[in-house]
């Protein structure tokens, strides 16, 4: 009679192993036969084996031990209905026959063990399950279901109770609560499921007009990037074809599991550990497209998360008609984004009130500063304060403080501050075969999602939806050419020609968010033209020479004039604009070096930024252009030539 083990909590339950002649293994180590993925389980934790005839559980020196009906045991002869449990999970030794009588059999048909021989399900595992991760494995078990087994790693997780949930403060992790514009285009791509779960009333504004992309008269949707992930997760937790593991991925400890998947997909992020592990195979990125006269061209962000008093329209207005600051919110709270000179980036520090050591955690990580007392910004992790909030008199502070004032925030609303850059690479593919195809493997393929295969953040939402799009064309080419059998760069054809083009859409925009042309033709930073504004002086003149300033009611003029033309294109799409009185009072109150700031920042380029987004469904229609050389046609012959 066979003998299995049962899992009964934890991301094991309801999975089932027939036990044999090779030893099962427990353990954190990927290499283990069963997972265990509590932090106080032992990498090499124990083992079962087969001993005269019957099963024997041996402890391997685990750090917490190893338990048998709740006492703790070096080595135990198993008999059915044992309990075992090793860290927080636990497991049932049973006769295949009594675990029939208690189990519905459909579920035994879904361990993890039989779909590693089942030639009809796809075996994938993803690294990094945030917003484009768990969207592109729901929407694949959605599209291939019972014929699909995805494995989602995330170390931000930690189980509670049978689920898995977001770690929050206590865990030493702070959740993004940046609110983010999600276009139609993207959120029409999920499942009625996704849309339903994510879009909840209350949950989303409808901020921004419709534009050029809006699909079907939907506009784009804003909506707080910690509430998709939470929404996101709960559903993934109820898949039978999703497993959830709370733990980061390793690609060096799991070589031999990554052969054994077809498929590995990366969404860490920008800074993904286990793209840099197969940088041979996705080959070198090129930051030489995107320098401007010899360097790599980057911006520093500072994040504010404010709640603002301005309504949407108004809000709107100011952030379209300046470069300097942008706001995104929901129902006025969400965060007040500052693009930085090359000075201020370098007084984003905090500081080690202990120590008195100066650290770069908020600008080189980046932390998130939360608001302690008056004017101390603490970061969690590190401890550290952030410095311009407490030199009070700081530049950076009172820039900071004016850039409130124009979105009509009050110093108490500033509860948190973060940073992040904008850093623009070519990719020269987003597809690469990791381990070939032998007689005991598969053969496994990866591809980069989201921020790791294009980290853009130039507006807000800007990487959320080009990863969404990412993943909707993943999803779609593996549920229409999975067949049983191993896959081959063909198969991915539409997909890698997705990707290109998303990554063309968004690297053109956000050049030119980054920077802007004069009528001279001469290209500069926007950065560099916001700290020339600084010192008095305008842009140089043709000549050469430096021209005095225009003065704060010339700029306060320019920019009103501005608002006038943007508030005309937006009128008939944004009700409530607010008018030329209105306006006039509202900037009256900033400073004149801001005023002459903002003055010569220039207007977001809305025809460019604005523009049509990718749209990767051409590729997946029955007619897309999908290029097939025709047969050659055949020749008359040439009646030089002898018969």
């Amino acid at each position: 009679m066979l003998s299995v083990i049962v899992g009964r909590t934890g991301p094991f339950a309801g999975q089932s192993v027939v036990l044999g002649d090779a030893p099962l293994t427990f353990g954190r180590k990927s290499d283990n036969d069963v997972i265990i993925v509590s932090v106080s389980a032992s990498r090499q934790h124990a083992e079962i084996l087969a001993e005269d005839g019957a099963y024997v559980l041996h402890d391997r020196d685990s750090r917490n031990g190893t338990y048998v009906n709740d006492e703790r045991v070096a080595r135990q002869r198993l008999s059915p209905g044992d309990t075992i449990r090793i860290g927080d999970e636990t497991f049932l030794f049973e006769t295949q026959e009594a675990v029939e009588t208690v189990m519905d059999l459909s579920r035994l048909a879904l361990p993890r063990a039989d779909t590693t021989t089942d030639p009809g399900v796809l075996r994938v595992t993803v690294s990094g399950g945030g917003p484009v991760g768990l969207a592109f494995a729901l929407l694949l078990e959605e599209s291939l279901r019972g014929r699909v087994s995805v494995t989602v790693h995330d170390g931000r997780w930690v189980r509670s109770g049978t689920n898995v949930v977001w770690k929050d403060e206590s865990h030493g992790n702070v959740r993004r609560q940046q609110v983010v514009t999600v276009q139609s285009r993207q959120y029409l791509a999920l499942t009625e499921e996704m849309r339903t779960a994510v879009f909840e009333d209350g949950q989303f504004s409808e901020m921004w007009p419709l534009g050029p992309d809006s699909v079907s008269g939907r506009p784009p949707r804003n909506i707080r990037i910690a509430h998709i992930e939470d929404r996101l997760l709960e559903l993934a937790n109820g898949k039978p074809g999703i497993r959830l593991v709370p733990e980061r991925f390793d690609p060096a400890q799991s070589e031999h599991l990554i052969a054994r998947d077809h498929v590995l997909v990366i969404c860490e992020g920008g800074r993904s550990r286990t793209r840099e592990h197969f940088a041979d195979r996705f080959g070198a990125a090129d930051a030489s497209i995107y320098s401007l006269d010899g360097e790599h061209l980057q911006d520093v962000v500072l994040g504010l998360r404010v709640k603002s008093r301005l309504s949407d329209p108004m809000s709107v207005l100011l952030t379209v008609a300046q470069n300097r600051f942008l706001l995104n919110s929901l129902r006025g709270e969400g965060f007040l984004n500052m693009r930085l000179t090359r000075e201020e980036a370098r007084n984003v520090i905090g500081i080690d009130p202990v120590r008195q050591v100066f650290e770069e955690c908020i600008a080189a990580r980046p932390c998130v500063m939360s608001r302690q007392d008056e004017n101390e910004f603490v970061c969690p992790t590190h401890g550290t304060l952030f410095l311009p909030a407490l030199l009070r008199g700081s530049p950076l502070w009172k820039r900071i403080q004016e850039g409130l004032r124009l979105f009509g925030v009050a110093e108490d609303d500033l509860s948190a501050v973060t940073s992040f850059r904008l850093d623009m690479v070519q990719r020269p593919r987003f597809t690469a075969q990791l381990v070939r195809p032998t007689g005991d493997h598969p053969g496994t393929y990866g591809f980069l999602l989201g921020d790791a295969a294009n980290a853009i953040h130039f507006w807000p939402g800007r990487g959320l939806n080009s990863g969404l799009a990412s993943a909707v064309s993943l999803a779609r080419t593996l549920s229409r050419g999975w067949r049983g059998r191993p896959l081959r760069d063909a198969d991915f054809i539409r997909h890698e020609a997705a990707m290109s083009m998303l990554q063309y859409r968004h690297k053109s925009r956000a050049w030119n968010a980054m920077v802007t042309t004069d009528e001279r033709g001469v290209t500069r930073a926007i950065k560099d033209i916001i700290e020339s504004s600084m010192d008095g002086t305008a842009a140089p003149a043709a000549s050469g020479a430096a021209v005095p300033a225009r003065s704060a009611a010339g700029d306060l003029e320019s920019l009103l004039e501005r608002m006038r033309v943007i508030r005309g294109r937006l009128a008939a799409r944004l009700p409530g604009l607010p008018d030329n009185e209105e306006l006039r009072a509202h900037l009256s109150a900033l400073a004149p070096a801001t005023l002459r700031t903002l003055q010569e920042s220039g207007a977001w380029e809305t025809l460019i930024v604005g523009g049509e987004e990718a749209d990767i469904d051409i590729f997946y229609q029955q007619d897309a252009p999908v290029f097939v050389p025709a047969p050659a046609r055949p020749q008359p012959p040439d009646p030089r030539t002898p018969a």
